[in-house]
This record gives C-alpha cells, structure tokens and sequence, in this order.
C-alpha cells in the first residue's frame, strides 16, 4: 500500500564526537510502562525502548522484521511466524516461542486497562509452538492484518511476567524485556530514565543513556530545546516553527501523519445524559446525539478549513474521515463535510431541537497539539447554531479513565492509524464493545452497529488486497454517514531538534530513542 508523505528535513551538522547521553522530551507523558496496558501513543512509544515486537514498522508505516524475521501463512487461518535466533532477555535469558504464546494469552486480560491492546490479537485462538523459534497464531477467521496487529504488542518473558501486574511494571520489577535499552528509572508524570542493553541483538545503539522526558506544556518543550536541556522535542507549536526554521542551531523533520483529531459523541446514555441539558439547564429526557440528524447538525457547523489554517497554523489536513488521503482504506467519495450554519440549523429542528440545547465539550489539554483551543474554536461555532457549548479542558491523565467510564457526552480526542490503514479504527474505535473477544477495546462512546460490525469482519478477512481494500472504503462511508464521530483532520507530524542529531520523522508520530542517529 502506498502512504502519501510529506518530508521537509533541514540541513543537519555534524555530530560531536563520543555523544553518549540523549535528552527527549514528547508533549504526553506515558500513563504506565506496562506494554498492555494502555494503548496509547505515549505508552506504546515509551514501552517500545523495553520490549520488541514481533513486527516493526517504518516510518513510512510500512512493515519490517522485528522479533520475527519471517511470517507466513500457512493455512487460511494460520499464521507461522519465525523467530530471530540469538536474542536474550535483559537477565541473559534466552527468548524463545513459549514467551510469545505467553504474551498473547496476557493481552486481553489486564486489570482496569482503560483500553488496552486486545483488539490487535482479538482474531486469535491459540498460539501454537512448534519449536523454540516458530509460533503459528490460529485464528478464528482469515487475518491479513495479523502481522501487522502484531506491531504494536509488546513481547514480555514468562518468566518476569507470569503474575507481574502492572505495577510490577511502572515499579522496574517486571522491566526486563528484549528491547534496545534498559529500564533505569520511572518517575511517572515527569520522565522516564534508561540506559543502553549492550547485548541487543539490532544495531549498536549510540546513546548510553537516554533521559525520556515528559512536558505537556508547549512552551516549555520549546524552552527545554532553545536552552540545551533537551536534544529534541515533538510536536513543537506551530507558532514556533517559523523561529526554529531561522535558528542555525536547530532542525526539523516532518511527516504526514495517520492521526485524526475527533470529536465524539456519546451512545452509551440514550436517556438523560451527562453534561447535556435543555437551555434552561433541565436534564433532557432522552440524549440528543443518539439522533443522527443532530450529529450532522454538529459537523456541518464545523468549519475545518478554519481549524486547520487558524488553529493549526496549517500544521494539519482537513478530513471528513479518518485516514490521509493515500492510505488503504481512504474513500475519496467521502468529502470533508461542507461548512453549512445553516442546513445544520435545520437539521436540529427537524430533530426537534428547533432553540438547540446546552453541553460541555470534554478536552485533554496536554495530549494533541492545541488540543485545547481547536475544542473552544469547535464550541464557539456550535454555539452559533443555537447548542449553545462549554468547554472543560483537563490533563489526559485525568481525561482518559473517566472517558474509559462513560463520563462524558462529548469529547475530542485523537486515534492514530500506526497500522496505516482502516481497519484499526473499524476494529478498535467503531466495533461494538466487547471485552470476551477484545473488539472495541477503545470504544469507549459505546457506539454499535451490528451490520457495520459485519462489514468489518467480512473485509478484515478477506485476503485478496483489492477486494479487501473496496470493503473497507464501503465500511468508511457507512460509518461516517452514521456520524460514529466528527473527525475534524489529520495532523501532520514535526520534530524539532538540534543539528547535532538527527530523526526520520514516522506517519505514526512516535519518538524513539533507538532511532536518532548523530547527524552525518
């Protein structure tokens, strides 16, 4: 498949010699080092320094070997995979078949995850192992996607896992994984710290120690770069960029990015529902986002252009669906909605709601670029159609185990694509809920549509890529004619760092260590 990307790297000088120390800082901090626990961008970025996959990606998302050197399938419903030889674990261990078989029967069965990895193994029986460097995954249905699922699930031992919780793993007890470096020191909030596993079977790594830090605030990544405290930062503000570009000690590298910043309703409450009120402020009978013409009423109102160019400073692509343009899966039927104050006005009285309502806007405000301010633009011009909005803003921290409980109305969030195509929106966001099979595993507005689920399930079995790429463009349509959520457009990834070092900017907008290099 073929991702479209946009590249601008800046001339890069030479590194000092002997350079042995890396200073990081993303704009999320991990929620946990526990690799199952939380899918989420931060944490799978964080717990990839630890453990490997099975399957890497590229930063073009496409794929590579990681754990596995091959993976073919043998059967319809079976995939063999064979193993790297050579690798240990950070005790000097070997790794071996029996930890994968391991790791796949851990996944779908952490405690309190408020959205886990599940849904990438949810197609999966039994892990079989054949000898100590071949697993065969049997799957309940053809899985074309299997191997990539795998990319983002990190392998743990049996022997540091089997009963470690994930407090074992934020405390560096269970921390001993295959991974580029090891686990030093967990300060969670603020940083995480590590040092370089001389025995990894990929190339040597050029930092000793690597000092991953966690700053949320904008400002303060930029100041930790212009000052030297940091080597490198994500998502710097697009404010910023212009005054990078001119700083003769500074580079950037940027991508476009698999990420959709949405904003979702709730399905969950199709009575009284929270944070949503008649104008007077009375709890309404019956949830109005259940009804689909006011879900449209709300996306019509919602000028993207304007996100893009005035909240993003143009560092983000207008979408009326998920995926870039390029991606498989990406329906070009399906257009950006227009801005139309006034047919959205319509479709609020027809659906009853002729004076509009009142609710409040749930957002992070340190997780996504201007997070924030693209909810209060949002809630501005919602208002303006007569659903009259309030924004309440808040740490991701605190965000996302409250959302993980239902208790929101409204929220805005962001879903990055790393698979690079649909299906990992269908499988983990819009599939109905369910933790026995691990579907929906991030569904936590509780939308459900049977006969979309079908679709799902029909095009993520189907081998034939052509064929399988048609279902998925079909699934896209329905699911964004339902209004599942209001996606409002793609980030496009940037890195600021200096020019003693150098970073391939990655479509799936994580930060490793393992893959800055001196600049040349």
């Amino acid at each position: 498949m073929r991702i479209a990307t946009l590249i601008m790297t800046a001339s890069l000088a030479a590194a000092p010699a002997g350079a042995q120390e890396l200073k990081l800082a993303i704009g999320a901090a991990a929620t946990s080092l526990d690799p199952h626990f939380h899918n989420s961008a931060q944490n799978t970025a964080v717990f990839s320094h630890f453990f490997d996959r099975l399957v890497n990606r590229t930063p073009e998302a496409g794929v590579a070997p990681g754990l596995a050197l091959s993976w073919t399938p043998v059967a319809e419903t079976v995939w063999e995979f064979k193993l790297r030889p050579g690798v240990t674990w950070h005790d000097g261990m070997p790794f071996t078949a029996d930890d994968v078989a391991f790791t796949i029967g851990r996944v779908p069965h952490v405690p309190n995850s408020p959205g886990g990895y599940a849904s990438y193994i949810s197609m999966v029986t039994r892990a079989e192992v054949v000898d100590p460097l071949t697993v065969r995954l049997h799957t309940k249905a053809p899985a074309p996607n299997q191997p990539i699922d795998l990319a983002l699930v990190g392998i743990i031992s049996r022997k540091h896992g089997e009963g470690a919780s994930t407090a074992d793993y934020n405390s560096g007890k269970a921390m001993v994984g295959t991974g580029p470096y090891r686990f030093a020191r967990y300060a969670p909030g603020d940083r995480v710290e590590m040092t370089r596993n001389d025995a990894w079977w990929g190339p040597k790594q050029h930092w000793e120690k690597v000092d991953f830090r966690f700053i949320p605030n904008a400002a303060a990544r930029t100041a930790a770069l212009l000052s030297g405290s940091v080597d490198m930062i994500d998502s710097p503000p697009a404010t910023d960029l212009p005054r990078f570009k001119a700083d003769e000690r500074l580079a950037l590298s940027s991508r476009q990015g698999m990420r959709v910043i949405f904003i979702r309703p709730d399905f969950s409450h199709p009575g009284e529902a929270p944070f949503v009120t008649d104008n007077a402020g009375n709890k309404l009978a019956r949830n109005p986002l259940m009804d689909a013409r006011v879900r449209h009423a709300l996306s019509l109102a919602t000028n993207r252009a304007a996100l893009a160019e005035r909240v993003m400073e143009n560092a983000a692509v207008p979408t009326g669906q998920w995926l870039p343009a390029g991606a498989f899966g990406y329906n070009p039927d399906v257009k950006v909605p227009a801005h139309d104050p006034e047919a959205a006005k319509k479709l609020l009285g027809e659906a009853g709601y002729p004076q509009g309502f009142k609710l409040t806007l749930h957002t992070p405000n340190d997780r996504f670029p201007n997070d924030a301010a693209a909810a209060q633009a949002v809630a501005q011009m919602w208002t303006r159609i007569g659903v009259q909005t309030q924004v309440e803003a808040m740490p991701f921290s605190a965000l996302a185990p409250r959302l993980a409980r239902q208790d929101f109305s409204m929220v805005l969030f962001g879903w990055g694509s790393t698979s690079g195509e649909a299906g990992s929106v269908l499988v983990n966001l819009v599939s109905t809920y369910d933790p026995k099979s691990g579907r929906g595993a991030s569904n936590n507005s509780r939308y459900s549509n049977p006969a979309l689920d079908a679709l799902t399930d029909k095009a993520l079995s189907t081998l034939d890529d052509t064929a399988r790429e048609g279902l998925l463009r079909q699934a896209v349509a329905v699911a964004m004619e339902d209004v599942t959520f209001i996606p409002l457009y793609n980030q496009i990834n940037t890195w600021a760092f200096r020019k003693t070092i150098q970073y391939p900017a990655r479509s799936d907008e994580r930060t490793f260590a393992f893959e800055v290099t001196p600049a040349r």
